[in-house]
């Protein structure tokens, strides 16, 4: 019978979000190009692409999810959205790799940097560094801890606990605003800034970008957590919990990292503030 669905597949309907998803995307760069360069209208277009962005996000996510509960997401599809998140994540690591070559590049070749760092790591420009076994240190068992309950959240998931689920859903979700508060206090505290050198540069994008994702992967868990009370998850099918997990873990794993090599390696030796 002509147009009788013979596969697994699920075919998607044309859909605007691509195309204004990847309009929004060239708008927002093109504004922050003229931001930083101090041109007329960079605080607009910047604000039209964000904009832009959010919706396409928020309304793109929201059609996934409305196809997962009307049994669209067959085991084949979610097997290919599992690949895809796996991708994704992998893409993430090597973002971060990036990040961390910059900062050993920086740390074990400070003679290639005379002028810049006076030959020495940290530079000399750099009057103290954070102690790593302070609010770092804090937020580190703070990570390692919502590494634990989102675990237990899954695992509630899995053997139809309900209430488990929305308490480890919670308590993951606290902590990673704990740890977003914990880093914005640390950053308006510290006795660096963010350019001037290689140090304080390299930190500041390293961590703060790590500093995004975990406020990324917060927002991703609120949205597993309204879905949760709306009853969306079965132990047999809850891969949008699934990859918020997954992104969750990932995010533990990129901090243990930061916290060894830049806060307590990159940092030794140097006075502590």
């Amino acid at each position: 019978m002509a147009g009788t669905k013979n596969h697994d597949y699920h075919i998607l309907p044309p859909d605007i979000w691509p195309l204004l998803g990847s309009m929004s995307a060239l708008t927002f760069t093109t504004g922050m190009v003229l931001y930083m360069h101090e041109m007329s209208g960079g605080h607009l277009v910047t604000g039209i692409g964000l904009a832009g962005l959010l919706a396409t996000f928020f309304s793109w996510f929201s059609n996934i999810v409305k196809e997962a509960q009307e049994g669209y997401h067959t085991p084949v599809v979610q097997l290919h959205l599992r690949y895809g998140m796996i991708l994704f994540i992998a893409s993430e690591v090597m973002f971060f790799v990036g990040w961390f070559w910059s900062w050993f590049d920086f740390a074990l070749f400070p003679s290639t940097l005379t002028e810049v760092v006076d030959g020495q790591w940290p530079p000399a420009a750099i009057e103290a560094v954070m102690d790593p076994f302070d609010l770092p240190l804090l937020n580190t068992l703070i990570l390692l801890c919502s590494g634990t309950t989102v675990t237990w959240a899954h695992h509630s998931l899995i053997h139809d606990d309900r209430d488990g689920l929305k308490k480890g859903l919670w308590a993951t979700v606290i902590l990673g605003v704990v740890f977003t508060c914990i880093q914005a206090y640390e950053y308006a505290h510290a006795p660096f800034g963010f350019g001037g050198n290689t140090y304080g540069s390299a930190f500041y994008m390293a961590t703060g970008f790590h500093g995004f994702h975990v406020l990324v992967g917060t927002i991703f868990l609120i949205v597993c957590l309204i879905r949760a009370y709306k009853g969306h998850f079965t132990p047999r099918q809850h891969f949008g919990f699934e990859a918020a997990a997954w992104y969750w873990h990932f995010v533990d794993v990129v901090w243990l990292f930061l916290f060894v090599v830049v806060y307590i390696w990159g940092g030794w030796g140097a006075p502590i503030h």
